[in-house]
C-alpha cells in the first residue's frame, strides 16, 4: 500500500528564497485560472445561447503559457510543473464542486498554506533530497531508503518548509491483544474504550489560548506589512503550529495504539458538522480533531491488519443500557453517569456507549460482569 511520507527541510536561505518563489508562482497560477473559470462560469449562466467550454487543466495551461508567463517574467525562474500541478489541482477542486462533495474552490493568499508540487528529476539520498530548480536540499531526519518518488509536495508552515511524498510499504501485521473494542469520542475526554481505558485529549488550543490571544492583542496597531508587524505575524504562526502539532501528535499516538492492539474497531459516525454548528460546542469539538481522528484511524486499520467498523449515527448508543438494551427516552449531556431504571446498572455514561459500540458487532463483549467495585474504580478513572 502506498504511505504519505512528510519530513521537514533544512534549507540554505538562497534555497528559502527558491522555495517561496515556487510557491508564490503556483499562488498566481492557482488565482488567475480560479479568475478564468469563475468568468466563464458567469458568461454561461447569463448567456445560455452561447456557453463557452469549461476548460480542462490542459487547457488552461495552454492559455497560462499564451497570455500570462510572456507578461511575468519571473515564472521562468522557477520550475515549469510548480503552475502545472496548481492548475490540475484547480480542475480537481471544480470536479468536486460540480459533483457536490465540496463548495467552490477559494483564492489563495500569500503567507496562509502555502504549497506546491514538482516532479522530473527527483533523488532522495541519505538525509536530502534533489528538486528541480533547487538542487539538493538537507532534511532534519534520515530519509527512507531506495525512494524514488515521481512527485513531491512542498509546504510552508510558519517559517519551516516540509516535503512530503508517497512510499510504497508492505503491510505490519501485528498480534493483537483485544478482539474488539467500542471506541467513544467526547469532548471532556478524547476517547473511552470498552476495555475501561481513557484517553483525555491534548486540547492544546485551550491551553494556549490566552497567549495567542496576548500576541493577537499586542499586534493590533502595528503598522500593516511593516517589519515589526511581520515578526509578529510569524509569532502568531508559530504558536498555531504548534497547537495543531499537539493535537496530531495525541491522534497519531491513539490510533496507533487502536490500529496495532485491536482486531476490530466500533465507531460512530459523527455528524462532525452538526457539532460545530452548536456555538456552544464548537470550540472544544474543534479542538478535538474527530475528523482526523477517523481518517487516520482508517489508513492505519488497512496498515496493521485490523478492521474498523463504522456505526451509523442514529444508534442510541449513550442511552442504550449495556446490561439489558434498555432504551432510555433521553439523556442530558449534563448526566455524566448512566443508570438503569430498569435493572439498576450504573457507569459512566462514555464507557456505557462504548461498551455499547463493541456489543453492536459481537456478542462475547458484556457489562453483566462488572461489579461494584469495577464500576467504582471506572468512575474515578
Amino acid at each position: 500500500m502506498l504511505l504519505g511520507f512528510k519530513t521537514e527541510l533544512h534549507p540554505t536561505n538562497q534555497q528559502k528564497t527558491l522555495l517561496a518563489k515556487h510557491a508564490g508562482v503556483a499562488r498566481h497560477s492557482w488565482n488567475w485560472g480560479l479568475w478564468l473559470t469563475r468568468n466563464i462560469l458567469n458568461h454561461n449562466q447569463h448567456n445560455p445561447d452561447s456557453k463557452l467550454k469549461f476548460p480542462t487543466s490542459i487547457d488552461l495551461h495552454k492559455l497560462l503559457v499564451a497570455m500570462v508567463k510572456p507578461k511575468n517574467y519571473w515564472y521562468y525562474e522557477v520550475s515549469k510543473t510548480a503552475p502545472q500541478y496548481a492548475l490540475r489541482h484547480l480542475s480537481s477542486a471544480w470536479k468536486r464542486c460540480f459533483t457536490k462533495v465540496s463548495g467552490q474552490p477559494k483564492f489563495k493568499k500569500k503567507g496562509r498554506d502555502d504549497s506546491f508540487t514538482l516532479d522530473g528529476s527527483i533523488s532522495v539520498g541519505f538525509d536530502r533530497v534533489k528538486l528541480p530548480r533547487i538542487g539538493w536540499v538537507k532534511t532534519y531526519e534520515i530519509l527512507p531508503d531506495n525512494v524514488t518518488p515521481k512527485s513531491v509536495t512542498i509546504s510552508r508552515k510558519a517559517d519551516r518548509w516540509f516535503i512530503s511524498f508517497k512510499i510504497e510499504t508492505a503491510a505490519i501485521i501485528t498480534e493483537k491483544s483485544v478482539d474488539v473494542v467500542g471506541v467513544d469520542l467526547g469532548v471532556k475526554s478524547l476517547a473511552t474504550l470498552s476495555t475501561g481505558e481513557v484517553f483525555v485529549g491534548a486540547k492544546s488550543y485551550k491551553k494556549l489560548e490566552s497567549k495567542l490571544s496576548r500576541l493577537q492583542y499586542l499586534n493590533r496597531h502595528k503598522t500593516k506589512f511593516s517589519n515589526n508587524w511581520k515578526k509578529a505575524q510569524l509569532k502568531i504562526a508559530r504558536l498555531h503550529t504548534k497547537v495543531a502539532d499537539i493535537r496530531k501528535d495525541t491522534l497519531h499516538k491513539l490510533t496507533t495504539y487502536l490500529a496495532k492492539n485491536h482486531s476490530q474497531i466500533v465507531i460512530e459516525d459523527l455528524n462532525v458538522s452538526g457539532m460545530m454548528a452548536n456555538h456552544k460546542l464548537a470550540k472544544a469539538v474543534g479542538s478535538m480533531g474527530f475528523y482526523e481522528f477517523r481518517r487516520q484511524l482508517e489508513y492505519k486499520c488497512e496498515l496493521y491488519g485490523s478492521e474498523l467498523i463504522i456505526v451509523d449515527r442514529w444508534f442510541p448508543s449513550s442511552k442504550t443500557c449495556s446490561r439489558c438494551g434498555t432504551v432510555k427516552e433521553s439523556l442530558l449531556l449534563s448526566e455524566r453517569v448512566f443508570e438503569c431504571e430498569n435493572c439498576g446498572f450504573g457507569c459512566d455514561r462514555d464507557l456505557n456507549a462504548a461498551l455499547n459500540l463493541a456489543m453492536a458487532v459481537s456478542s462475547t463483549v458484556t457489562a453483566c460482569g462488572l461489579d461494584n467495585a469495577d464500576v467504582a474504580r471506572l468512575r474515578q478513572e
